[in-house]
Parts: structure tokens; C-alpha cells; sequence
């Protein structure tokens, strides 16, 4: 037997904008939810072609990126570059330092890419680990059915139902699911003791929690769990007009201070100074950025 975990807070992630012309719910990284290691942001993204991430660094962190709808291109100072698809992710680890760009692929029909993007501290001893990528596509990500197929699971990091995902794509231990309840679907979903974990709903309506405990969401809700207890349980009513589809995510805390000055986390006030100093100099981990400018960024409408 399981034992279900109680809901903290669900609230509402307000849209903000970000990047050149882009538009964000952050729900992760706000007055509602800041530092729930390792959990640093989360972005629900739209990103319209004219818009997007230029030239911009990043130190002590991971970012996982996963493409909704469209496709997106992304490229950095070490030479990296490629696209992602829908269905799609990147796992980018900054390390001691990068410097990149992330822009939507020109389309014929100007739809915007859409898709979620999660920041993930590092522990202390790898912040400064070289930086790397690792692109994981739809294909390679298993997908299973359960309740009789009335839910989907697509396994991007993690165990389901006795089903492992692709191994080591990130220093930080986070499991990620992209979960679909259709009209009187249910799941629990074990994950393991003492994590931290949320879930973000993309579509429908669903319930999270059991009995007076339980809280119903809509779209572009954030549902925060609490820490005790070693599952999380999702519904949604027979009478639905359509399925519920969420983002359960949950990650190893890190006992360790943050301490982040935007794109750049430590764990020290003196380590931002150095980061901060480090970027202005193009040294110790940030060569590479001098006289750099991505090609896709260039085409950047200011």
C-alpha cells in the first residue's frame, strides 16, 4: 500500500513576459513557490517567430526544456546547436558556465512554440562541472497505458508502473511525467519518500488528493504536495468534457543554501560576485563569450 501525499497549495500561475516578446506562466520561482529544492523556476512558455531567448549565460544550474507544440532551435558558445520537435526535450547543465540561445523555428503558419521549461539546481560539488546537453526525443520517451487505458503516461524521467525512463539525463535526481486522465480515468503515481513534488496541469480539469483533502484544477494551475507520504493520486470526474493532462514532476532536496541572482545560482553571496565578474571577464568558465554571438539570435527584431 501507498500512502497518498496531502496537498500544500494549488494556486494559478499568472502570465508574465520574458525573453524578447515572449510570454511565460511561471509558477516556480514567485512569491507562491521560491526555492523548493531542488527546484529553482518553472516556465510555461509561448514564444511567437520574432520572439524568443537571445544570447544570454547561465552558472550552477540544469534546465530541462520540453516542447509542447512547434519546434525550437538552440545554440551556444561551445559550437552545440540543434532543434528540438514536438514531444522533444533538452537537458542542459550549465555548470561553471555557458553562454546560449533559444529561439523558435520560423513556421508558415506564425503559430508560437509552446512548452514548459524547469531550472534545477545543482548540488554544490558539481556547479562546476563542464557543461553538456542531452536531447531526448519523442520517440525514445515510453509511454504506458493504465486504469484500463483511461490514462497515459509518458515516462520522460523516472519509474511508472514498473516501466524505467532513459537513464542519467541530469546530475540532479528529478522524475518528470507528462500525465493524460481521460473522464473517469484515475492514477496514483508512487514517487519516492521525502521528494519534493508538484504537478502543473496543461489541460481539463483534474483532482488531486483523496477525500476532504482533495483539490480540483484547471488549466495553468500549479499543485504543490506535501513532502510525507509516497504517492500522489489524480482523477478526473465521469462527466468531464475532456481529459485532464498534467506535468508531475519531483526531485532529491539539496541541503544546501540558494542563493540566485537571475540566471546565475550559488551558494554563496561571494559566488554570485565571482559569477557576475566572471561573465563581465570572459574567464573561468566564460572564455568562450568573448566576441561571441549566436547566429539564430541575430535575427533577433529588437
Amino acid at each position: 500500500m501507498t500512502t497518498p501525499r496531502r496537498i500544500q497549495k494549488a494556486f494559478l500561475a499568472n502570465e508574465q513576459s520574458e525573453g524578447v516578446g515572449a510570454r511565460v506562466r511561471r509558477s516556480i520561482g514567485t512569491a507562491a513557490v521560491r526555492n523548493f529544492s531542488p527546484f529553482l523556476m518553472l516556465d510555461h512558455f509561448s514564444v511567437s517567430p520574432g520572439a524568443g531567448f537571445p544570447d544570454h549565460p547561465h552558472r550552477g544550474i540544469e534546465t530541462v526544456t520540453y516542447l509542447l507544440q512547434g519546434s525550437a532551435d538552440h545554440e551556444d558558445f561551445a559550437g552545440n546547436k540543434g532543434t528540438i520537435e514536438e514531444g522533444d526535450l533538452q537537458f542542459m547543465t550549465a555548470g561553471r558556465g555557458i553562454v546560449h540561445s533559444e529561439m523558435p523555428r520560423p513556421n508558415n503558419n506564425g503559430d508560437p512554440a509552446i512548452g514548459m521549461q524547469l531550472w534545477v539546481d545543482l548540488p554544490e560539488k558539481l556547479k562546476s562541472v563542464e557543461p553538456r546537453y542531452r536531447d531526448l526525443r519523442a520517440k525514445e520517451t515510453p509511454t504506458i497505458s493504465v486504469d484500463d487505458g483511461r490514462v497515459t503516461i509518458k515516462i520522460i524521467s523516472g519509474q511508472s508502473h514498473g516501466t524505467d525512463s532513459v537513464r542519467d539525463l541530469a546530475y540532479t535526481p528529478v522524475w518528470i511525467f507528462d500525465i493524460t486522465v481521460k473522464p473517469g480515468g484515475k492514477v496514483t503515481q508512487e514517487l519516492p519518500k521525502g521528494w519534493n513534488a508538484f504537478a502543473y496541469a496543461l489541460a481539463g480539469s483534474t483532482s488531486f488528493g483523496l477525500g476532504d483533502d482533495q483539490v480540483t484544477v484547471g488549466r495553468y494551475h500549479n499543485v504543490v504536495f506535501e513532502q510525507e507520504g509516497d504517492s500522489v493520486v489524480a482523477e478526473v470526474s465521469n462527466d468531464a468534457s475532456e481529459s485532464g493532462r498534467f506535468f508531475l514532476v519531483a526531485g532529491l532536496p539539496l541541503d544546501q543554501k540558494v542563493v540566485q541572482y537571475g540566471p546565475f545560482v550559488t551558494t554563496t553571496q561571494e559566488g554570485i560576485y565571482q559569477a557576475m565578474m566572471d561573465f563581465q571577464t570572459n574567464s573561468n568558465g566564460f572564455e568562450r563569450a568573448k566576441g561571441w554571438q549566436s547566429e539564430i539570435g541575430k535575427s533577433m527584431a529588437y
